[in-house]
């Protein structure tokens, strides 16, 4: 009987937090990104309308980073285009806001 065993890998849908060098937001601006994965949560620290933050994870000079950003738009924009990660992008500070473009 020789019984092949699955691994946990093979079935699980569960991914461990995302990994790489924190960079801020301001760092990373009017520079093209790989854009790979991004989890948004509750704030600890909670702001006006702002309940929310986002971890993106990114790849820039083949190095992975991640960044945190409370940023509405940044966050809608992220939900509405996941299903086309991985994807090219840059960000820009428009007026009071932050936008993919």
């Amino acid at each position: 009987m020789n019984e092949e065993i699955k691994r946990f890998s093979d079935f699980s849908t569960e991914r461990g937090p995302l990994e790489g060098t924190k960079l801020k937001l301001e760092d990373i601006l009017n520079i093209e990104i790989k854009l790979l994965a991004f989890e948004v949560r509750k704030s600890k620290y909670q702001k006006e309308n702002h309940d929310r933050v986002m971890t993106l994870q990114f790849e820039m000079n083949g190095k992975l980073h991640i960044l945190f950003t409370g940023s509405e738009i940044l966050i809608k924009q992220m939900e509405k285009y996941s299903d086309n990660l991985p994807f090219m992008a840059t960000i820009r500070h428009i007026d009071r806001y932050y936008t993919l473009s």
